[in-house]
């Protein structure tokens, strides 16, 4: 950037330094002259030859080239981002159908009696 500046800057020196300075131009004071008198009415002749074409100017020079910038710097890492919520609770289930009846049970057998007494 700085050898940019400093480029700009001598060449922008140079090519004022270059340039041709017109001389002082000093317009002498005009003199009165007494007007003729209002009798004489002037009219105007057919037009002149055109006069020459000017020549061409010289080329101006060439801008300097642009020179590339400096990388920027990285970036800062983000902040953590914050805990989700806890979900809300599920629904209460369908209670269950009842169960169908078991099938019965043999018939008992009859026969001895089974006492049990306790020992101590």
């Amino acid at each position: 950037m700085r050898i940019s500046i400093l480029l700009a800057t001598v060449s922008a020196t140079v090519l004022l330094a270059g340039c041709e300075r017109p001389a002082v131009v000093v317009t002498p004071a005009p003199t009165v002259v007494a007007a003729p008198s209002p009798t004489v009415i002037a009219v105007p002749g057919p037009a002149g030859a055109t006069g020459a074409t000017g020549a061409t100017g010289e080329t101006g020079m060439s801008g300097a080239a642009a020179q590339k910038g400096d990388t920027g710097a990285t970036g800062a890492t983000g902040a953590t981002g914050t805990t989700g919520s806890t979900g809300s609770t599920g629904a209460t289930g369908y209670t269950g159908a009842t169960g169908s009846t078991g099938a019965d049970g043999q018939r008992g057998k009859t026969g001895d009696n089974i006492l049990v007494v306790p020992t101590r």
